[in-house]
């Protein structure tokens, strides 16, 4: 793949993807995502694009969450709950809520159910007892 673009127009660079006028492009594949795409959606209001590069091999976690929010910087594009739901679910990592994407919460505590408020709590699941028999 042939960058066309110089460290000097590059808003955005890491060891994986750059990201340019046009959209975000993985360095490596060449794999493109168009800017006026960045923002699709799926139902639940999930990001479409974390859960898609969830399925790439190649793709790194952690560098496609830095570009990522890069290009949703530079086009301008606001971060959601959504947003760290659709990186959890998709990467099944750690990924934002409360700030929008910035802060970290575990997997289980986005998808974990609450009991409604003065609701009782449940009883205490009891030990499994286990038998030998000879």
């Amino acid at each position: 793949m042939v960058e066309a673009c110089t460290s000097d127009t590059v808003p955005f660079r890491n060891d994986d993807w750059f990201l340019s006028d046009d959209g975000l492009e993985h360095r490596a594949t060449g794999y493109f995502i168009a800017a006026p795409s960045l923002a699709a959606r799926r139902g639940e209001d999930l990001w479409d694009w974390p859960l898609q590069m969830a399925e790439k091999r190649w793709c790194r976690p952690s560098l496609f969450r830095e570009a990522f929010l890069a290009a949703l910087d530079r086009f301008g594009l606001e971060r959601d709950a959504g947003l760290g739901r659709s990186f959890a679910l998709g990467f099944g990592i750690r990924a934002g809520s409360g700030d929008a994407a910035e802060g970290f919460v575990v997997l289980g505590d986005l998808l974990r159910t609450r009991a409604p408020a003065g609701a009782a709590s449940p009883a205490p699941r009891r030990a499994a007892q286990v038998s030998a028999r000879a």
